[in-house]
Parts: C-alpha cells; sequence; structure tokens
C-alpha cells in the first residue's frame, strides 16, 4: 500500500504546488456549485486536542462544502487522550474510520509521530509553536488575490515573533519568492529566533529589526499583526509597559501606503483596535474566509480529487 501524503510543515510543499492550491482555490471560490458534491462519500476527522475556532471550523466547513462529512473532537479531555492514550494510537484507530485527518496539538513534532503510523494523509493543524502550515497557505492565498503577487514585497511582522507558529511559517515559505523583504517589528523579549534569521540571510532575503511600527509604516506592503501574549513575559510590569507600542490603531496607519494590506492570523485580543476594521486595508476577516477555501483545495489535493473538464 503507497504511503499517504501528509503535511507538516509548508515545506512539504514546492512552490509549484502552492501555486497550484491557490489556483484551485481561487477556481472554487469564483464556481462553487462546481465542487459542491465532488467529495461525496468521503470523510474528514478534525482531531483537535487544544481548543481552536477558525482552524477547526473552517476544515470542518471545507469538507462539507466539498460534500463530505466529518467527525472528531474539539479538546483533548474528550478523547481517548484523557485516559492515557498515545497520539500515534489514536490515528491508528481513527485512520480506520476515515479519508484524512486535520490534527491540532500543543506539543511540538505531534503530527510528526502521528504520520508514521497513518494510513490516510495527515494536516498538520497546528502543533504548538511549530508549524501551521494551513494558516500560511490562508495567508498566501490572501496576498495573492489581494496583492496580485508574492514576489518583490515588504512584509512588516508584529508581535510575538519569538513563539509565533504563523509569523516562522509564513517567513519560510516568502523565503522562495524572489525580493521579498521583512521588517520585524517586537520588543527585545519576543525577537524573531536565531534560526529564522538565518534562514533569511541564507535565502539572501533582506531584513531589519525595530521597535516602533510607525518607523516603518511607509515602507511597507503588508503590515501582519500577532497579539504580544502576556503569559511570555516574567512579569506584568514590562508587560504593561511594552503592550501598547504593538497595538495597531487608525492614527498609526496615517503614514501607511493606499494599498497596504492588514493581516492577522486571529484571534486577536487588543493588538488591532476596532477603529482599524471598516479601513479598506484591513484583511484579517476576509483572511479567515480564505482560510476556508484553500483547505478545500488541499483537502482535494491530498485525495487526489479533481473537478472534472
Amino acid at each position: 500500500m503507497e504511503a499517504p501524503r501528509n503535511i507538516i510543515n509548508i515545506t512539504d510543499l514546492s512552490t509549484e504546488e502552492i501555486d497550484e492550491l491557490i489556483g484551485v482555490a481561487q477556481d472554487i471560490m469564483a464556481n462553487p456549485a462546481d465542487y459542491q458534491d465532488i467529495c461525496h462519500g468521503k470523510q474528514l476527522a478534525t482531531l483537535f486536542f487544544e481548543p481552536s475556532t477558525r482552524t477547526r471550523l473552517s476544515f470542518e466547513s471545507a469538507m462539507l462544502s466539498l460534500g463530505g462529512a466529518t467527525l472528531g473532537f474539539s479538546e483533548a479531555q474528550s478523547s481517548s487522550a484523557s485516559k492515557g492514550e498515545s497520539v500515534s494510537d489514536t490515528i491508528r484507530v481513527v485512520g480506520n474510520y476515515v479519508d484524512i485527518i486535520a490534527m491540532r496539538h500543543p506539543k511540538e513534532g505531534a503530527p510528526i509521530a502521528a504520520a508514521m503510523k497513518t494510513v490516510v494523509p495527515i494536516i498538520n493543524a497546528g502543533d504548538g509553536g511549530h508549524f501551521h502550515p494551513t494558516q500560511t497557505l490562508t495567508d498566501l492565498l490572501t496576498i495573492k488575490r489581494q496583492k496580485g503577487t508574492l514576489e518583490g514585497l515588504t512584509i512588516g511582522l508584529c508581535g510575538d515573533l519569538k513563539f509565533g507558529r504563523t509569523v516562522h511559517s509564513l517567513v519560510a515559505a516568502m523565503l522562495r519568492y524572489k525580493g521579498v523583504k521583512f521588517v520585524l517589528i517586537s520588543p527585545d523579549e519576543l525577537k524573531m529566533p536565531d534560526y529564522v534569521k538565518e534562514e533569511m540571510d541564507e535565502a539572501g532575503a533582506p531584513w531589519k529589526e525595530v521597535a516602533h511600527m510607525e518607523d516603518v509604516m511607509p515602507e511597507l506592503d503588508i503590515l501582519y499583526m500577532t497579539r504580544i501574549q502576556k503569559e511570555r513575559f516574567f512579569n506584568e510590569e514590562d508587560y504593561l509597559r511594552l503592550k501598547g507600542t504593538f497595538i495597531l490603531n487608525r492614527a498609526k496607519l496615517k503614514t501607511a501606503k493606499e494599498d497596504m494590506i492588514i493581516l492577522h492570523p486571529l484571534p486577536r485580543v487588543d493588538e488591532i483596535s476596532v477603529d482599524v476594521d471598516d479601513d479598506p486595508r484591513a484583511m484579517y476577516f476576509t483572511q479567515a474566509l480564505c482560510g476556508k477555501y484553500i483547505r478545500m483545495a488541499l483537502i482535494l489535493k491530498l485525495l487526489g480529487i479533481r473537478k472534472e473538464a
């Protein structure tokens, strides 16, 4: 039996495959009726060992919109993991019931362990601070739709760059496209890890670190916001001192380009003021919608299903 194709990291996909997925997702958005029954008889399991709203529901919505069915659990406590069952055993059991699995786990590397035992394709829906490939595909689809290209862009990454799996995955993906520049905006405590900076250097991608988004706002084509996580600080005083610096509001957008786009993987807390929501550059809710369509495209690819000509 041929081993299934798994997507654990964004680098498991070639740039050609990413472009193909973006193309299929755009076709689904334009012609949803052509895809509404394409996965009839297929089942997706969503195995979420930690809470999620957008990712889990968008996977389930994606499969239902393709005419398939879904089953699964939304927290570890409602699975046999609460009894001590290993991830590997869970995967071997669930693989008997479904055609494809989307899995989120708080421990880094858990999807790799699962992939060693699976008989059906596994999609990593986020593992700790490691990888979140379908969020990255969501980001790339949103960027491509709004900017028309993935090349020659200046991307500002703001907030928690140390632990943010979404920014690590996005950098890994964008390094494969020509002419991309990175601006890293964070407090010292949450700077981008050295290994990511080394990857930028090896790829020949220009990058710089700054402490205030206002200093670089006019340069940016994309501003990618993330949450400053209170739990990452040693004391509340440092958190309170820094967090206001990394809150985007309408005033800070005064010097931004008219066609800059604002992205956020969500959920947000207070890092983007609600007065930004009505700005035409705010794309984070559109981004969440794109997540459904790119996951539809990925499910089709891993199941080997194509739309008939």
